[in-house]
């Protein structure tokens, strides 16, 4: 019987079938190679082998799952470096940070009563904050990615469509929360939100049919939430370039991975 091996073959199909594929983020991320993903899988867990060839099978479905973890990372590196530049959320229209709601729907009234450099102010120093916050993700991302077991890797590929990007959120949003809201506060702090927020609503309470809609709004949870919500977008975003742009590829395993 003929015995089922994954050597280059197998690491070239994957290979081609990841690096041919535009991906929309890090639900599409393994969506074109799921099945050959399975069949890897099923072939390593199930197929009799010898010791030479399943050596050589988890050599490369190894290679496959470091080359992913380093997509991620590298991704991970340049989302946070993009973001935390002077107008890295601000003039990004994609996760521009925006007033909040019960801001949002009052803006046009409080701008005709001659409030809009107050609201301008308060929305610019919101983004001025995730800015100035977003390095503090580095860690926390890389060591999520770092930490990804076979396993984890395993789920992902038998998911569904989003089992990726359900995946990282799992494992980071709330560490990422709870790590990422002090420095914003700081940030908040040292840009003057809090004193943007303040002098806009006191304000506001002199604006017919406004009063208190914008009082009592919790603008850490707030700005670290979209900030972050942000930051995921970007890495989808440099996950895709990695994916479509030889140029991104930037490490040799990547290369080796990626290219076909």
């Amino acid at each position: 019987m003929r015995k089922a091996t994954i050597g280059k073959a197998g690491i070239a199909l994957l290979s081609c079938t990841i690096a041919a594929t535009a991906f929309a983020g890090f639900g599409d991320l393994l969506k074109k190679v799921e099945e050959s993903g399975k069949q890897l899988i099923e072939q390593k867990t199930t197929t009799p082998s010898t010791t030479g060839s399943a050596a050589n099978s988890n050599l490369d479905y190894n290679t496959v799952i470091a080359g992913l973890k380093e997509a991620l990372e590298v991704g991970s590196r340049q989302a946070i470096e993009t973001v935390s530049q002077e107008n890295g959320y601000f003039s990004n229209a994609q996760i521009k940070i925006p007033l909040p709601d019960q801001l949002q729907q009052a803006s046009g009234l409080l701008r005709k009563f001659g409030l809009g450099s107050q609201v301008d102010q308060f929305e610019l120093s919101m983004n001025r904050a995730a800015e100035q916050a977003a390095p503090e993700a580095t860690e926390i991302l890389v060591t999520a990615i770092k930490d990804m077991s076979i396993d984890d890797a395993r789920t992902i590929l038998n998911g569904p469509d989003n089992a990726a990007t359900e995946y990282f959120r799992e494992k980071t949003s709330t560490h990422l929360s709870e790590l990422f809201r002090p420095s914003v506060k700081t940030s908040m702090d040292q840009v003057g939100v809090t004193k943007y927020y303040g002098e806009l609503t006191q304000e506001a309470t002199k604006v017919p049919m406004v009063g208190d809609l914008a009082q009592n709004y919790n603008l850490e949870d707030y700005v670290t939430e979209e900030a972050l919500n942000g930051l995921f977008t970007m890495l989808a975003a440099e996950e895709k370039k990695i994916r479509d742009n030889p140029a991104a590829r930037t490490t040799d395993l990547l290369k080796q991975v990626f290219n076909f």
